[in-house]
């Protein structure tokens, strides 16, 4: 069962309780016994690694250090012979 933060709105009091998915976002102050609502908080981000660079990337895409360029669509025959 994930644990939830929660905060109450007249004691200002914070405190963590476990809770099931499908449990309504509401509890009760430890303190006042007041209704206490769920604290949505921003989750870090760690990167990890060498770093992020262009060689990253997906692997289909030509880089390029290695000389390429990207190409270009070749006309079929048909289309060029047309006037």
């Amino acid at each position: 069962m994930p644990t939830y933060e929660y905060q109450c709105p007249n004691c200002e009091c914070r405190f963590d309780l476990r809770q099931r998915f499908d449990d309504k976002p509401i509890a009760d102050c430890p303190r006042c016994h007041a209704i206490a609502h769920r604290v949505f908080s921003p989750v870090p981000i760690l990167f990890k690694g060498s770093g992020f660079y262009i060689t990253d990337s997906k692997a289909g895409q030509k880089r390029e250090d290695e000389g390429g360029e990207p190409k270009a669509k070749e006309e079929s025959p048909a289309a060029s012979t047309e006037s």
